[in-house]
C-alpha cells in the first residue's frame, strides 16, 4: 500500500567518487565506462593480501573549508562536506535564518573516522596518552559529518547520523525522505561518506577474505556478476542529495531530477556477513519500497544493484530480482556502479542513488563494466560493458549491509 504524505523530490546532486568529483565529472566517466582500480598510494601495502583500491584523486578540502577547520576533520568528513556543498550548489539552495529550522541534515557513515582512529592509536602507543589530540573524538565519531554540514549551512532542523554498514547511504536518504514526508522539514541535505583506505581498514576487510586480490589488474578487479570475480574492490568518497517537499521546490523554481517515491528496509536476520542465499530480505525490501511508492513491479525499468562483485551477494541479489519480478526480470535493466567506483561501503548507496537519478534524467542506462564472462546463474540484462540509451521512468537503488541490513529506494521520473 502506498504511504501518504507530502511528495519528496531531489533538486541537488553532490558526488565525490574515485571516477569524478561533481555531477558532471562523475556522469561523464560513468558513461565512458571508466573503472577506477589502482595500486594503493595512501600507505605502504607490503605484506597485504590486497594492495589495490579505488581512491579519490585531485581532492582538496580547502576548496570548501578553511585550513584550520579542515585540519580538525577526518577525511570521511572532508568528503561529506564537499558532497553537501556540491549538492547545495547544484540545487541553487540558500539556507536563510528564516528557513533554518525547516532545513535538516542526515549524513551517515558505516565506519566514521577510520584514518583518525589509526593515527591517534599510533600516537598514543608511540608517544603516550598525553599526546592524543584533543580533537580525536570530534574527528572520529561518525555523526560528526552531519553536525559539520549543519554548522556550515546553518541548518537547524532535524539532524541525525545513520550507521548500517553498506546500507548506510540508502538508510540516510530513506530517513530524510520520511522526515520531509511527515512534514518535519521542508529541505534535507542527505547522504553518506566513507574513507577506509587505511592500513587497518584494508587489513581488516582483507582478513575476512571479502576483497579482491587481483592486484596485478586493478582496473578489472571489480567485476560484478562475472564468473571470474574474487571479491569487492574497496573505494572511498561520498554522495549527498538535496531533497525537498514538492511545494518547496516549486516555490523556488528548482530543477527537479526525480521523485523519491518509496523506501523499504528490513533485516535478513540470517548471518553477520552473508546475505540470505535466496535473497529473502532483499526481495522483501524491494517489495516494501515498491509498495510504499504504489508502484507495480512491472513498472520498474532499471535496478542499480548492490552488485558487490562477491559470489554470495551477486547470486542472492539476482535470485531476489527473479523471484520478485518474474518474467519482467528479463525485461528490465540491472547494473552495478561498483564495477566502476569500487565499493564505497557506507557511502555506496548515496552515490548509486545519484547514478539512478541521472539515468532517469538522461534516459541512459549506466553500465556494468568488466562483465566479460557472466556467471551462468546471473543471466539478467546487466548492461554489460558500456552504457546505452534506455527508458528509465522508475528505478530501484539497492543497498545491503553486514548484519543483514537491507535498504531500497524507489525513484521515479517527476511528473506533475
Amino acid at each position: 500500500m502506498a504511504t501518504t504524505g507530502r511528495r519528496v523530490v531531489v533538486t541537488g546532486l553532490g558526488p565525490v567518487t574515485p571516477i569524478g568529483i561533481g555531477k558532471e565529472a562523475f556522469w561523464e566517466q560513468t558513461l565512458a565506462g571508466y573503472a577506477a582500480g589502482e595500486p594503493i598510494t595512501a600507505f605502504d601495502t607490503t605484506g597485504y593480501r590486497t594492495t589495490i583500491a579505488a581512491q579519490v584523486h585531485d581532492f582538496d578540502p580547502l576548496r570548501w573549508l578553511d585550513g584550520r577547520t579542515a585540519r580538525h576533520m577526518d577525511r570521511f568528513c572532508h568528503f561529506a562536506v564537499a558532497a553537501a556543498c556540491l549538492a547545495v550548489e547544484d540545487a541553487g539552495l540558500q539556507v536563510t535564518e528564516a528557513d533554518s529550522l525547516r532545513t535538516g541534515v542526515v549524513i551517515g557513515s558505516g565506519i566514521g573516522g577510520s584514518e583518525t582512529w589509526g593515527q591517534q592509536q599510533d600516537t598514543m602507543r608511540e608517544r603516550g596518552a598525553g599526546r592524543v589530540s584533543p580533537y580525536f573524538v570530534t574527528m572520529m565519531i561518525s555523526n560528526i559529518a552531519a553536525g559539520q554540514v549543519a554548522i556550515m549551512f546553518g541548518a537547524k532542523g532535524p539532524n541525525l547520523s545513520v550507521a548500517s554498514a553498506c546500507a548506510t547511504g540508502n538508510h540516510a536518504l530513506g530517513e530524510a525522505f520520511h522526515i520531509i514526508r511527515r512534514g518535519e522539514a521542508d529541505v534535507m541535505i542527505a547522504g553518506s561518506a566513507e574513507a577506509t583506505i587505511t592500513p587497518l581498514g584494508v587489513a581488516g576487510f582483507a582478513a575476512m577474505r571479502a576483497m579482491t586480490t587481483r592486484n596485478d589488474d586493478p582496473s578489472h578487479a571489480s567485476r560484478p556478476f562475472d564468473r571470474d570475480r574474487d571479491g569487492f574492490l574497496m573505494g572511498e568518497g561520498a554522495g549527498a542529495l538535496v531533497m525537498e517537499s514538492l511545494d518547496h521546490a516549486r516555490a523556488r523554481g528548482a530543477h527537479i531530477y526525480g521523485e523519491v517515491a518509496g523506501f523499504g528496509m528490513n533485516c535478513d536476520a540470517y548471518h553477520v556477513t552473508a546475505p540470505h542465499p535466496e535473497g529473502e530480505g532483499a526481495l522483501q525490501a524491494m517489495a516494501l519500497a515498491l509498495g510504499a511508492a504504489g508502484i507495480c513491479p512491472q513498472e520498474v525499468d532499471y535496478i542499480n544493484a548492490h552488485g558487490t562483485s562477491t559470489e554470495l551477494n551477486d547470486l542472492a541479489e539476482t535470485r531476489a530480482i527473479k523471484r520478485l519480478f518474474g518474467e519482467h526480470a528479463y525485461r528490465l535493466a540491472v547494473s552495478s556502479t561498483k564495477s566502476q567506483i569500487g565499493h564505497l561501503l557506507g557511502a555506496a548507496g548515496a552515490v548509486e542513488a545519484i547514478a539512478c537519478l541521472l539515468a532517469i534524467q538522461e534516459q541512459v542506462l549506466p553500465p556494468t563494466v568488466n562483465l566479460e564472462h557472466p556467471d551462468p546463474e546471473c543471466d539478467l540484462d546487466y548492461v554489460a560493458g558500456k552504457a546505452r540509451p534506455g527508458r528509465v521512468r522508475v528505478a530501484l537503488s539497492n543497498a545491503f549491509g553486514f548484519g543483514g541490513h537491507n535498504a531500497v529506494l524507489a525513484l521515479r521520473r517527476f511528473e506533475e
